[in-house]
Protein backbone atom coordinates (compact mmCIF):
# COMPACT_ATOMS: atom_id res chain seq x y z
CA UNK A 1 0.00 0.00 0.00
CA UNK A 2 1.30 3.62 -0.74
CA UNK A 3 0.52 6.46 1.21
CA UNK A 4 1.11 10.17 0.55
CA UNK A 5 2.11 12.40 3.82
CA UNK A 6 3.59 15.84 4.53
CA UNK A 7 7.39 15.75 4.43
CA UNK A 8 9.50 15.90 7.30
CA UNK A 9 12.80 16.40 7.86
CA UNK A 10 13.93 12.57 8.63
CA UNK A 11 12.67 12.75 4.65
CA UNK A 12 14.95 15.16 3.75
CA UNK A 13 17.99 12.56 2.91
CA UNK A 14 15.46 10.61 0.82
CA UNK A 15 14.03 13.48 -1.19
CA UNK A 16 17.96 14.64 -1.99
CA UNK A 17 18.41 10.82 -2.87
CA UNK A 18 15.96 10.47 -5.55
CA UNK A 19 16.80 14.08 -6.93
CA UNK A 20 20.25 13.24 -7.25
CA UNK A 21 19.20 9.80 -8.85
CA UNK A 22 17.22 11.76 -11.57
CA UNK A 23 20.55 13.82 -12.48
CA UNK A 24 22.71 11.76 -14.70
CA UNK A 25 19.56 11.32 -17.01
CA UNK A 26 19.81 15.02 -17.77
CA UNK A 27 16.03 14.57 -18.65
CA UNK A 28 14.13 15.78 -15.51
CA UNK A 29 16.70 18.71 -13.43
CA UNK A 30 19.47 21.47 -14.74
CA UNK A 31 20.95 20.23 -11.97
CA UNK A 32 24.70 18.49 -13.42
CA UNK A 33 25.90 17.67 -10.16
CA UNK A 34 24.71 15.60 -6.95
CA UNK A 35 23.30 18.25 -4.37
CA UNK A 36 24.02 17.50 -1.11
CA UNK A 37 21.24 17.07 2.15
CA UNK A 38 23.12 20.29 3.19
CA UNK A 39 22.61 22.49 0.77
CA UNK A 40 18.88 21.76 0.88
CA UNK A 41 18.61 22.07 4.73
CA UNK A 42 17.76 25.60 4.26
CA UNK A 43 15.21 24.93 1.11
CA UNK A 44 13.36 22.47 3.23
CA UNK A 45 13.24 24.28 5.93
CA UNK A 46 12.19 27.90 5.12
CA UNK A 47 8.62 25.85 3.45
CA UNK A 48 5.29 27.28 4.04
CA UNK A 49 3.65 24.04 4.68
CA UNK A 50 0.25 26.18 4.55
CA UNK A 51 1.01 26.75 0.82
CA UNK A 52 4.22 25.29 -0.61
CA UNK A 53 4.16 21.94 0.97
CA UNK A 54 6.46 18.76 -0.13
CA UNK A 55 4.66 15.45 0.15
CA UNK A 56 6.09 12.33 0.12
CA UNK A 57 4.87 8.96 -1.15
CA UNK A 58 5.84 5.75 1.18
CA UNK A 59 5.42 2.51 0.00
CA UNK A 60 4.01 0.50 3.18
CA UNK A 61 4.75 -3.12 1.86
CA UNK A 62 8.12 -4.47 3.15
CA UNK A 63 10.47 -4.86 0.66
CA UNK A 64 11.70 -7.89 -0.35
CA UNK A 65 15.34 -6.44 -1.50
CA UNK A 66 15.65 -3.88 1.67
CA UNK A 67 13.98 -5.26 4.05
CA UNK A 68 12.51 -1.67 4.83
CA UNK A 69 8.87 -0.52 5.34
CA UNK A 70 7.82 2.85 4.39
CA UNK A 71 10.24 3.75 2.35
CA UNK A 72 9.88 6.67 0.58
CA UNK A 73 9.28 6.27 -3.24
CA UNK A 74 9.02 9.32 -4.42
CA UNK A 75 7.85 13.42 -3.94
CA UNK A 76 5.96 16.20 -5.26
CA UNK A 77 6.66 20.11 -3.62
CA UNK A 78 5.03 23.36 -4.62
CA UNK A 79 7.01 26.42 -4.38
CA UNK A 80 5.85 30.06 -5.25
CA UNK A 81 6.01 31.54 -8.76
CA UNK A 82 7.92 34.32 -8.93
CA UNK A 83 8.65 35.54 -5.31
CA UNK A 84 5.85 38.27 -6.14
CA UNK A 85 2.84 38.73 -4.14
CA UNK A 86 0.62 39.13 -7.28
CA UNK A 87 1.82 35.72 -8.24
CA UNK A 88 0.96 34.20 -4.69
CA UNK A 89 -1.80 31.92 -6.04
CA UNK A 90 0.72 30.62 -8.85
CA UNK A 91 2.46 27.33 -7.81
CA UNK A 92 5.59 25.28 -9.69
CA UNK A 93 5.61 21.17 -9.35
CA UNK A 94 8.33 19.46 -8.46
CA UNK A 95 8.11 15.92 -8.96
CA UNK A 96 10.68 13.33 -8.35
CA UNK A 97 10.17 9.29 -8.65
CA UNK A 98 12.32 6.75 -6.86
CA UNK A 99 14.77 5.27 -9.88
CA UNK A 100 13.50 1.47 -9.45
CA UNK A 101 9.41 2.88 -8.99
CA UNK A 102 9.32 4.29 -12.12
CA UNK A 103 6.72 3.70 -14.36
CA UNK A 104 4.31 2.56 -11.30
CA UNK A 105 1.74 5.21 -11.55
CA UNK A 106 3.56 6.99 -8.76
CA UNK A 107 3.67 10.17 -10.60
CA UNK A 108 0.55 9.86 -11.68
CA UNK A 109 -0.86 9.34 -8.11
CA UNK A 110 1.16 12.68 -6.74
CA UNK A 111 0.09 14.33 -9.78
CA UNK A 112 -3.43 13.53 -8.87
CA UNK A 113 -2.83 14.23 -4.97
CA UNK A 114 -1.50 17.93 -5.71
CA UNK A 115 -4.39 18.94 -7.90
CA UNK A 116 -7.10 18.12 -5.70
CA UNK A 117 -5.03 19.77 -2.63
CA UNK A 118 -4.30 23.03 -4.35
CA UNK A 119 -7.34 24.89 -4.15
CA UNK A 120 -7.04 24.01 -0.38
CA UNK A 121 -4.04 26.20 -0.11
CA UNK A 122 -5.29 29.21 -1.91
CA UNK A 123 -3.83 28.14 -5.12
CA UNK A 124 -5.33 28.91 -8.02
CA UNK A 125 -2.61 27.83 -11.45
CA UNK A 126 -0.19 25.14 -11.14
CA UNK A 127 2.75 24.91 -13.76
CA UNK A 128 5.45 22.54 -14.62
CA UNK A 129 8.94 23.42 -16.16
CA UNK A 130 9.77 20.40 -18.04
CA UNK A 131 12.25 19.94 -20.81
CA UNK A 132 11.11 19.45 -24.14
CA UNK A 133 12.64 15.77 -24.66
CA UNK A 134 11.24 15.06 -21.13
CA UNK A 135 8.24 13.00 -22.95
CA UNK A 136 7.09 10.89 -20.09
CA UNK A 137 6.57 14.15 -17.76
CA UNK A 138 4.71 15.89 -20.83
CA UNK A 139 2.59 13.07 -21.31
CA UNK A 140 2.03 12.86 -17.86
CA UNK A 141 1.07 16.39 -17.25
CA UNK A 142 -1.43 16.40 -20.30
CA UNK A 143 -3.15 13.65 -19.72
CA UNK A 144 -4.38 16.17 -16.19
CA UNK A 145 -5.28 19.17 -18.82
CA UNK A 146 -2.05 20.89 -18.44
CA UNK A 147 -1.41 23.17 -21.40
CA UNK A 148 1.91 24.58 -22.80
CA UNK A 149 1.51 28.36 -21.76
CA UNK A 150 5.27 28.99 -22.71
CA UNK A 151 8.41 27.81 -24.79
CA UNK A 152 12.07 28.86 -23.96
CA UNK A 153 14.08 27.35 -26.83
CA UNK A 154 17.71 26.32 -26.33
CA UNK A 155 17.73 27.50 -22.49
CA UNK A 156 19.50 25.27 -21.02
CA UNK A 157 22.79 23.34 -21.76
CA UNK A 158 23.47 19.82 -20.79
CA UNK A 159 26.10 17.96 -21.85
CA UNK A 160 26.69 20.46 -24.69
CA UNK A 161 23.79 19.80 -26.16
CA UNK A 162 21.03 22.71 -25.92
CA UNK A 163 17.81 21.89 -24.67
CA UNK A 164 14.13 23.53 -24.96
CA UNK A 165 12.23 24.25 -22.04
CA UNK A 166 8.34 23.86 -22.71
CA UNK A 167 6.27 25.55 -19.54
CA UNK A 168 2.45 22.99 -18.71
CA UNK A 169 0.07 25.37 -17.09
CA UNK A 170 -3.40 24.63 -15.55
CA UNK A 171 -5.97 26.73 -14.19
CA UNK A 172 -7.45 24.94 -10.94
CA UNK A 173 -10.87 26.52 -11.71
CA UNK A 174 -11.25 25.82 -15.26
CA UNK A 175 -10.25 21.78 -15.14
CA UNK A 176 -12.36 19.30 -16.01
CA UNK A 177 -13.27 16.82 -13.58
CA UNK A 178 -11.72 13.57 -14.97
CA UNK A 179 -8.99 12.39 -13.09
Amino acid sequence: MKKIRLANLEDLEKIVNIYNDSIPSRIATGDLQKITVESRLKWFKERDTNHYPIWVMEDHNQSSTTGVKNQVVGWISLQHFYCRPAYKSTAEISLYIAEKYRGQGIGKKLLEYVIEESPKLGLTNLLGFIFAHNKPSLNLFKKYNFQQWGYLPKVAQLDRIERDLIIMGLHLDCRKNNI
